[in-house]
């Protein structure tokens, strides 16, 4: 039942704000490992203290350009979904911040065991 309520909202991208869901969902996906990546910068440099304006915001490009996608190329986007994007953006940045702060707790942990 759930595959087939994804499925349906999946296609129903295209219908509803004329967007390729193929190019949805290649984004959404493929932004995935350069996401990772993205976080494991960040924490390098934090570790290092170097500077995390780059890390930052390529991280930020990775978890929103989907998002971005949909915004440029759709048509008809209801002002919902820029609240929703608004959110789940806020939420990232939130999610992020937790893991980050989780690792560099660890690595503080593991050097003070050490």
């Amino acid at each position: 039942m759930e595959i087939e309520f994804i499925k349906e909202w999946f296609f129903g991208l295209s219908e509803n704000y004329n967007v390729n869901p193929f190019i949805f969902g290649g984004i959404y996906i493929g932004a995935i490992p350069f996401f990772t990546l993205g976080v494991a910068w960040l924490v390098k440099n934090i570790r290092k203290k170097r500077s995390i304006a780059l890390p930052a915001l390529f991280t930020g490009l990775c978890f929103t350009s989907a998002y971005i996608y949909l915004i440029i190329v759709g048509d008809n986007v209801p002002v919902w979904v820029y609240g929703f994007i608004g959110a789940m953006v806020l939420f990232g940045v939130w999610s992020t911040h937790k893991k980050v702060q989780q690792k560099l707790d660890t690595k503080t942990q593991e050097s003070e065991n050490l």
